[in-house]
């Protein structure tokens, strides 16, 4: 429970440094719910298209703590 903490404070004062980075991620994110929202126009693989990009963006969230 401590190392969460520590973790969690790492991202958080990193994720306050680079505002930019925060911003991408946190687009990225969007991105990948938006498609699971708006599965029709997509296409072909919406699901896998989504849940690939939400992967994507919740491993960006992990950069901070290396």
């Amino acid at each position: 429970m401590k190392q969460l903490k520590k973790w969690e404070k790492k991202m958080e004062v990193y994720f306050a440094k680079h505002s930019r980075y925060n911003a991408f991620v946190h687009f990225f994110i969007g991105i990948g719910f938006g498609i699971l929202v708006t599965y029709p126009v997509v296409g072909g693989h919406p699901v896998r298209w989504g849940a690939s990009i939400l992967a994507i963006g919740l491993l960006m969230h992990l950069y901070p703590l290396f």
